[in-house]
């Protein structure tokens, strides 16, 4: 039997939750500005919903089981990972402007709260639907298939840019070893690939109204292509290794999300590039100032809030 909290979908003491944790630690970084735990608070937020939405429903169901494993997965994982990268750093100056302003750090974790709940609606919906249980079927091995994938790579390429930065013969340049040579931006494919993975093990228990738990997937897109993602890391880059010879080299030989070999994105005809493989216009290098500006409009490290929990750069340095 399913303990029914506010609603039957686990929406309201979701949302209440969230709410609190991100409250909790806003006001830890307000009063002590304090860095190092905003990333963790953020990871460990999705962690929290999955183990209580799970445990609240009692009822076991094998799905239900499947998607909070993975959703723990990702989140220990990256939780660890973030923690581990902060330490190393010992700073984190996407905050260096926020810090002695009030309103913009507001934002920032406002952001995040708004971000953990509305990505955690596969989770959370799937949980707390007890009275549906079809059997595990193809949309769910896709599903699995897409998470195992997503996360591999969101894992692997994370490390290996992390690994990159610390090499003191490295400083400088931009990353092109491992998963990096295949992929400017290997990571967020990742990141996207295994949201999407987890949505689609939640569809066979959809109906009406949940199929709202697209936002979430939608969500993570949005940011990645659009806002805190690519065009922010695709600026950054081009204004500071647009004067290396080799650069334009490497991002025309390197296609920008999908992994694959550089032969193969070369001989690509370009309007498949410059469609469905997300090689857009709006990712070419400006001048330099305009550049500039559009970054500075999104905050030190021209970051959006959702962005900044995802992995993707070293708090330390911008690309």
């Amino acid at each position: 039997m399913a303990t029914e909290v506010f609603d039957s979908n686990y929406l309201l003491i979701t949302l209440l939750v969230t709410f609190v944790f991100q409250l909790v630690f806003f006001l830890i970084t307000a009063v002590a500005q304090f860095d190092t735990l905003t990333d963790l608070a953020g990871s460990t937020n999705f962690l929290i919903l999955a183990l209580l939405t799970f445990f609240l429903a009692e009822s076991y169901h094998a799905r239900q089981i499947l998607i909070t494993v993975c959703a723990a997965l990702w989140a220990v994982r990256l939780a660890t990972f973030l923690f581990a990268r902060i330490l190393i750093w010992g700073h984190d100056n996407r905050f260096d402007e926020m810090r002695n302003s009030i309103p913009k750090l507001a934002a920032f974790w406002f952001g995040q709260f708004v971000w953990v709940w509305v990505v955690s609606l596969p989770v959370t919906v799937t949980n707390a639907t007890v009275e549906r249980d079809p059997k595990l079927g193809a949309a769910d091995f896709v599903g699995v298939v897409m998470f195992a994938v997503g996360l591999l790579l969101e894992a692997v390429s994370d490390w290996q840019k992390l690994k990159f930065k610390q090499d003191k013969e490295k400083k400088g340049k931009w990353c092109d070893v491992g998963l990096w040579k295949y992929s400017r931006h290997p990571n967020y494919f990742g990141e996207i690939l295994l949201w999407w993975g987890l949505f689609a093990i939640s569809t066979p228990i959809l109906s009406n109204g949940q199929w709202a738990v697209l936002a979430s997937p939608l969500l993570i897109s949005v940011l990645l292509l659009f806002v805190s993602g690519l065009p922010l890391l695709e600026a950054s880059a081009n204004e500071k290794y647009g004067g290396n010879p080799e650069f334009a080299p490497y991002r025309a030989r390197t296609s920008i999300m999908v992994p694959m070999p550089n032969g193969l994105w070369e001989a690509l005809p370009g309007w498949l590039k410059r469609t469905v493989l997300l090689e857009w216009k709006m990712y070419e290098a400006k001048g330099k100032e305009e550049g500039k500006e559009e970054a500075e409009g999104y905050g030190a490290t021209g970051k959006g809030p959702a962005g900044s929990s995802q992995g993707e750069t070293d708090p330390a340095e911008n690309a």
